[in-house]
Formats: C-alpha cells, sequence, structure tokens
C-alpha cells in the first residue's frame, strides 16, 4: 500500500526515533508498504518518521545510482546490490575528509542542496529478520545511508546548510509546509489550511 509522505514542517520529522522489537505491529507489513512508498515516489531510501512513524527504521535501494557512469566501477556494483533494511541503526565511526554531493528528500520536494559528509562509516544495525549486522560503507552507499540516519534522529538535510543557504530556501520550505507545491506522490502537509 502506498502511504503518504509527511512534509517538512511536521514534527515527527524532528523526532528521535525509537527502537523497535521483533514484534511490533505488523512490521513485515509496514517494510512493504514503505518500499513500495519509496518506489512509487521514485526515492533511494525512505524512512518510518517520512510516514509518519517515530521509530528507528528505514529502507533504501540506492540501486538507480548504479547507473552513474561517473562512479567507479566498484562503486557502482556497491550501488546496484544496495537494497536494505535497517531497523534500530547506529553509527558506529564516521571517517575520512568531508565531500559533498548535492541532496534532496522525499519530504521536501522541490529543493536539493549541496550536504558535506564524511566518505565512510562503521554501522550496526539489524535487519528485517532481525539478524544483528555491523558494516562498512563509503561513497554513495554511506552518504544514502547517513540521509536517512538523519531522519530517525530527527535531521533533515536542510539543517546541515550554511546560514545564508537556509536563509535563501526559506520561504520554499514555507511552501512546502503549506502545501502550496506539486508533488508526484501522495503527500501529507502540516500547515495545509483545509
Amino acid at each position: 500500500m502506498i502511504l503518504p509522505i509527511v512534509a517538512y514542517g511536521d514534527p515527527v520529522l524532528r523526532k528521535v526515533g525509537k527502537e523497535i522489537d521483533k514484534d511490533y505491529p505488523n512490521l513485515t507489513e509496514l517494510i512493504a508498504n514503505m518500499k513500495e512508498t519509496m518506489y512509487n515516489a521514485s526515492g533511494v531510501g525512505l524512512a518510518a518518521p517520512q510516514i509518519g512513524k517515530d521509530i528507528r527504521l528505514f529502507v533504501i535501494d540506492a540501486s538507480p545510482f548504479a547507473a552513474d557512469e561517473d562512479l567507479s566501477d566498484e562503486d557502482r556494483k556497491v550501488l546496484e546490490g544496495f537494497n536494505r533494511v535497517f531497523i534500530n541503526a547506529k553509527i558506529v565511526e564516521e571517517e575520512g575528509e568531508e565531500w559533498v554531493f548535492n541532496e534532496g528528500c522525499l519530504s521536501i520536494p522541490d529543493v536539493r542542496e549541496d550536504v558535506w559528509r564524511k566518505p565512510t562509516v562503521t554501522i550496526e544495525y539489524h535487519d528485517e529478520n532481525f539478524e544483528k549486522k555491523t558494516e562498512v560503507l563509503s561513497g554513495l552507499a554511506a552518504r544514502v545511508f547517513q540521509h536517512e540516519y538523519d531522519h530517525i534522529e530527527g535531521v533533515l538535510f536542510t539543517d546541515k546548510l550554511s546560514s545564508l543557504k537556509k536563509r535563501l530556501i526559506k520561504k520554499k520550505l514555507e511552501n512546502i509546509s503549506k502545501g502550496k507545491i506539486r508533488s508526484d506522490y501522495r503527500m501529507r502537509f502540516p500547515k495545509l489550511k483545509r
């Protein structure tokens, strides 16, 4: 089932997600719905807060990036198979010199900005079968993970922008929260006047 994506300005996007266990109600169905919602919106990741749930869960399928010919063959191969469910994820370590990449977010349609992030992360998480995993991610895989991880920490990519950039997009963000935008997918707007 395709769920509405929560727009910028909704308080749920600012909550630090709660950990869940394998008995979380309808977890398998929720994960399937999140994936369907992400694909319907042509996203590469979707976190539970973006569908109104303040829990530590997100899904990623970075395979669309594998078609980018500017990337190395090794990076493309990693991204091709980077389709995972992350439950109760933690970043253990971030390493390297920060690099910039233009990011967007399904909760903030039509806003794309350059964001600086560390290139390598060591992470721990549970998969959909509640098996505990530890992994090291680099490059775009690390970046997509960090973007979705920020969501379960109540952080948006716009928080990482300079104060000047924030001022320049302020009106756009206000319009998004009021529903004064066109979106190709279902959304829920916090300040929409009915």
